[in-house]
């Protein structure tokens, strides 16, 4: 492929770029430029980012190219362009977490993800659209517009990283960060047809992540491949002593864990996950994963994790209750735009009223009706224990097998608009829920396709800080599949 052809360039892994800027083959201005130029062309369309960062990103570029060409180290990721979801705070760009009350406000930081992409040579080139304080399975509830599947922009790409898996997919970016609080990584990779990483809790630091349940929140990667998602993971991962829940265990090599192959690994397949709801499309590629795996040495057993169906109604008190204690801050006086008001009441009224959308307010009166005197027990404490349990069931199947598999999503990508019920909505996200409950690493790797030519995602949960297996099995199911150099066609 031409280096002065950008949609060939678009494709690139994160590997590849970075190789080629390293090499001389290409300058990291060049890749920038038509990386920027394809966003112009391409995302009044897909909706995938709401801030682009051209100035930025073109003074980092010309900064790697001046370290490259002095004989300096320009970092693992150097010339490699990647987007941050908008609710990772970048110091000097607009950072809103897709909600009206944060419009238009600069933080005066970079977040723990943002220095470390920096620090590791990445160019980033702008903020993407999600879901208001990532609240949503679609990225129909960002404040601003929708985002679009690029597959069929007829459809969502998912939530709430919506906008940084579309972005990945049409070729806008070389990869982005998503977080990930019940599936919000591996949810829209998996209707996106690309790779999604959620790290075990504390394998990666959340300082400088817009909040909103600190519990469940991860920031992880979203990528084309699965070494590109390893790449990313190894630059991100490591302690931060300003996060408290930040873990000291050592980093280990995770590109060294791609080539081990799956002879004589345990998968373990959950009952649970394979029930009526499941469309048959996905049923068909999860089985062929499952085939495809048994013959290339791997051994599969059914498992169960019985608590599984109390996960949905656990997380919707759990992330609701820490969401509205996160939200409280954001009153008009301290932080959040201000409305004008006569007094005290009126003013926090109306900043939060005009402020957050529906789907915030709806989860913050949920979350404060959850954690109110006489209910507290009844409700908030119970889903926690319930959280307990189905920790249990992930322990108990762990001493069995190494990994499990399970769909992704239940069906593939569904139409904008076609839901209007927040229950059916919080269904998207039922087979991704449990593992951020237990604080797993999940991944959601791509496994095909339906005859419309959606795309399908295979899950993977691992032990705790065992991402290394996660992405050995990943890689082996994606070598078998074969769908990494497939594109929409739209945007080929």
């Amino acid at each position: 492929m031409s280096v002065a052809d950008p949609k060939g360039l678009a494709y690139w892994t994160v590997a590849d770029t970075a190789r080629r800027v390293a090499a001389g083959e290409v300058t990291a201005e060049d890749v920038v430029e038509q990386t920027l130029a394809r966003i112009t062309e391409h995302d009044a369309t897909l909706g995938a980012f709401l801030e682009v960062d051209a100035s930025g990103a073109r003074a980092a570029a010309r900064l790697v190219d001046q370290k490259r060409a002095a004989g300096a180290p320009i970092g693992p990721l150097g010339g490699v362009p990647i987007a941050l979801k908008d609710n990772l705070v970048t110091k000097g760009l607009v950072t809103t977490a897709g909600s009206k009350i944060l419009a238009g406000w600069v933080p005066p930081y970079d977040g723990a993800a943002a220095e470390r992409l920096r620090a590791a040579g990445a160019i980033l080139v702008g903020k993407t659209n999600l879901d208001e304080f990532g609240m949503g399975s679609s990225t129909e509830r960002s404040a601003y517009k929708p985002a679009k599947n690029p597959w069929d922009t007829s459809r969502v790409p998912g939530g709430s990283s919506g906008g940084s898996a579309a972005a990945v997919a049409a070729g806008l970016c070389a990869a982005s960060l998503g977080t990930d609080t019940g599936g919000s990584i591996r949810q829209p990779a998996a209707l996106c047809g690309v790779v999604g990483l959620k790290p075990t809790y504390g394998r990666v630091s959340r300082w400088g992540v817009i909040a909103f349940a600190s519990s469940l929140d991860q920031v992880g990667p979203l990528a084309r491949t699965v070494a590109d998602a390893a790449a990313l993971l190894q630059v991100l991962a490591g302690h931060d002593p300003r996060d408290a829940t930040s873990l000291t265990a050592p980093v280990p090599d995770y590109g060294a864990a791609l080539a081990g192959g799956v002879a004589g690994v345990k998968v373990g397949v959950p009952k649970e996950y394979f029930g009526p709801g499941i469309d048959a499309d996905v049923r068909a590629a999860i089985d062929q994963v499952i085939h495809q795996l048994r013959d290339a040495g791997a051994a599969i057993s059914e498992v169960s994790l019985p608590h599984t169906g109390l996960a949905l109604p656990a997380y919707y008190l759990v992330a609701p209750a820490e969401a509205s204690s996160n939200l409280a801050r954001y009153d008009g006086l301290r932080y959040g735009a201000r409305a004008d008001a006569p007094d005290l009441l009126q003013t926090y009224m109306r900043s939060r009223g005009a402020g957050f959308g529906p789907e915030v307010k709806r989860r913050i009166m949920l979350g404060t009706y959850a954690l109110r005197s006489g209910y507290y027990d009844a409700y908030y404490r119970k889903a926690q224990q319930v959280r307990t349990l189905i920790k249990r069931d992930f322990d108990a199947a762990f001493r069995e097998v190494d990994v499990l598999l399970t769909p992704t999503t239940p069906a593939p990508a569904f139409p904008l608009g076609s839901v209007s019920s927040p229950l059916d909505m919080y269904l998207a996200d039922v087979f991704t829920l449990a593992c951020n409950l237990a604080g797993l690493p999940g991944l959601s790797v791509p496994a095909g396709f339906t005859p419309a030519g959606l795309p399908i995602g295979a899950q993977l949960l691992g032990k705790p800080l065992d991402e290394a297996m996660l992405l050995r099995v990943g890689s082996a199911i994606e070598g078998a599949v074969g769908l990494a150099d497939r594109h929409p066609e739209a945007f080929a």
